[in-house]
């Protein structure tokens, strides 16, 4: 994979429902890999609606997202998922995934909400709670979910341990200074980006603050961490979340 295009997806088991959040790239069936067990609903929650976190999404009957994306997940179109992004790029993958893909025959699966979020709601997997926090700026739709019992963000690609990124088509620069003034606010223990390696709540108010007040390239706070491509099991209070393909100490993309 494009390291541009590498992105983390998380799967927490709770109690009464499983709870997976954003669906990588789609080349290969994320819903074969999870090996999921039956007899309880399994909630699928996109953080936003861009290429590298929607890919599998169709996969999954209960699919959530905001409701400032609902169009575009519905549609998969380039222009909100930016898709042609990854289809133009020179070397896109570093093997195929199977004999007769090609990048040019690359889409996406249209996945229409089951249920629009917005700022607030709740989702309850039976042993936590999760906040819907409306963090725009990355895209207009994307979103966090914060476990305040436990202390647990969410934070798709609002915040994570990276350069991030700001000048894609849909962004909005104002609208991210805004998103950073409020996760500054924000009391957790750990934060999981979209991409990068989980933040400790220091970790992510100083990528925050360095966002709001740039200094010079050579401020750590404006470093990525160095990633390696993984595939680790997390144990916290209350669940189990698996973290796949992280990034790889680059600029993140989507």
């Amino acid at each position: 994979m494009h390291p541009f295009f590498r992105a983390n997806l998380f799967h927490v088991t709770g109690r009464d429902a499983d709870l997976i959040i954003d669906f990588g790239m789609g080349l290969q069936s994320l819903r074969r890999f999870l090996r999921l067990r039956g007899g309880k609903p399994v909630l699928a929650v996109a953080t936003h609606v861009h290429v590298d976190h929607v890919g599998s999404f169709h996969e999954f009957e209960h699919r959530l997202g905001h409701a400032a994306e609902e169009d575009g997940f519905a549609a998969m179109a380039d222009e909100c998922t930016l898709a042609g992004f990854f289809r133009d790029q020179p070397e896109p993958v570093s093997q195929a995934p199977h004999p007769a893909w090609s990048p040019e025959g690359y889409v996406i699966a249209p996945a229409p909400l089951t249920d629009a979020l917005i700022e607030n709601g709740r989702i309850e997997t039976g042993d936590a709670s999760y906040r819907v926090l409306h963090l725009p700026g990355h895209s207009p739709g994307s979103i966090g979910l914060l476990d305040e019992q436990n202390g647990v963000l969410f934070s798709g690609d609002a915040i994570y341990d990276g350069l991030l990124v700001d000048d894609l088509p849909g962004c909005d620069k104002a609208e991210y200074r805004k998103t950073m003034e409020r996760l500054l606010t924000l009391e957790v223990d750990v934060a999981y980006g979209g991409h990068g390696n989980p933040m400790s709540q220091e970790r992510m108010r100083s990528i925050a603050e360095g966002y709001l007040n740039p200094r010079s390239p050579s401020d750590p706070r404006h470093k990525a961490s160095e990633h390696t491509d993984a595939v680790q099991m997390l144990r916290l209070p209350g669940f189990t979340a698996g973290i796949a393909a992280s990034s790889g100490g680059r600029r993140s993309g989507g």
